[in-house]
C-alpha cells in the first residue's frame, strides 16, 4: 500500500514540476524584453558618449525591474528543486519499502547481482546527480554540504551511503563504501551492507566507524569555505573501486561541476603519493587520522 501511495505522490510531483518548468520559461520570456531594453539603452549611451539624468533614471528603473524578474524566476527554480529533492527522496523510500515488504524471495536483504562495470557506472551517476547547494544570500552551507561535517547527533537514515570502517579478510582495517540498513539507539550501532556485490556482507558498527557522505555538492564560486583545501588530509574513494583511502587534496574544485584532484598515499612512488587523480565531491570525506610523515 505504501508503494502505491509513493507512486501516486511521485506522479503528482512530476505534474507539479512540469508546471514549474513551464512557469520558469514564461517568466524568462517575459523578462527578456526588459533585458533587451537595458542593452539598447547602454548602446545609445555609448553612441552619445554621455550619461544624462534621463538615462540614469531610465536604467535605474530597468535594473530594478530586472532584479525583481530575476528574483521571481529564482523563486520558481527553488520550488522546482524542492520538488526534485522530494521525488528523489520518495524513490529511495520506495526502494527501502520494497526491501522491508519482502518483495524478494531470498530471506536475506535484496542483493541484485550486477557486473562490476555496472556498479561503477551507478556510483558515477550518484556522484553526478548529487544536488548542488544553492542557498539564499547570507545562508551558510548546511551540515553534509561538501566538506561540512554532520552534526554531532546526526543519524544516517536507511539507504544512506556512508564510509564504513570494517575488518578485512586478513584482519586489516579498511574503509568501504556501504549502505545503511538500520541504526539502534539502544546500542548506538549501525547495520550496514557492503555496496560491493562481491562482498555481500553485513556489518554491525559503532558510530565512530561510520562517516556519512555529503548530501550536497558545495559551490566553489559561492561557498569555497565548504570545500576541503589544498594539502588537507581526506579519505577518498579510489577510482574504479569501492574502498576509501587516505589522500591529500591536490586541487579543490574550481567550478560546481568539477571534481577534487587528490594524491593518494602510495609507497610505490618515491614521494609516497600517487599522481593526481580525480574524485567527485560525493566520495571525499574528512580523515581524522594524523597525516603520515
Amino acid at each position: 500500500m505504501a508503494l502505491v501511495s509513493a507512486d501516486s505522490r511521485i506522479a503528482e510531483l512530476l505534474t507539479e514540476l512540469h508546471q514549474l518548468i513551464k512557469q520558469t520559461q514564461e517568466e524568462r520570456s517575459r523578462s527578456e524584453h526588459n533585458l533587451v531594453n537595458i542593452q539598447k539603452t547602454h548602446e545609445r549611451m555609448q553612441t552619445e558618449n554621455k550619461i544624462s539624468p534621463y538615462y540614469r533614471t531610465k536604467l535605474r528603473g530597468l535594473y530594478t525591474t530586472a532584479k525583481a524578474d530575476a528574483e521571481a524566476e529564482c523563486n520558481i527554480l527553488r520550488k522546482a528543486l524542492d520538488k526534485i529533492a522530494e521525488i528523489k527522496s520518495l524513490l529511495e523510500e520506495r526502494r527501502i519499502a520494497a526491501k522491508i515488504a519482502g518483495l524478494y524471495n531470498d530471506s536475506e536483504p535484496p542483493r541484485k547481482t550486477m557486473r562490476r562495470g555496472v556498479l561503477m557506472t551507478l556510483l558515477q551517476q550518484s556522484a553526478m546527480t548529487l544536488p548542488l547547494w544553492i542557498g539564499k544570500p547570507g545562508d551558510k552551507p548546511p551540515p553534509l554540504c561538501g566538506a561540512v561535517p554532520a552534526s554531532g547527533d546526526y543519524v544516517a537514515k536507511p539507504g544512506d551511503k556512508v564510509a564504513a570502517r570494517v575488518k578485512g579478510v586478513e584482519g586489516d582495517e579498511q574503509w568501504i563504501l556501504a549502505e545503511v540498513v538500520s541504526y539502534s539507539h539502544a546500542t548506538n550501532k549501525y547495520e550496514v551492507d557492503d555496496i560491493d556485490e562481491e562482498g555481500k556482507e553485513r556489518h554491525t558498527l559503532s558510530r565512530r566507524r561510520i562517516i556519512p557522505l555529503p548530501q550536497w555538492k558545495a559551490n566553489p564560486e559561492t561557498d569555497p569555505e565548504a570545500l576541503f583545501q589544498k594539502e588537507q588530509l581526506v579519505l577518498a574513494l579510489y577510482p574504479q573501486t569501492t574502498c576509501f583511502y587516505r589522500a591529500l587534496i591536490h586541487t579543490p574544485p574550481q567550478r560546481p561541476q568539477d571534481d577534487y584532484s587528490v594524491l593518494f598515499e602510495d609507497t610505490s612512488y618515491a614521494d609516497g603519493y600517487s599522481p593526481p587523480l580525480n574524485v567527485a565531491q560525493r566520495y571525499v570525506v574528512a580523515c581524522k587520522e594524523p597525516k603520515k610523515k
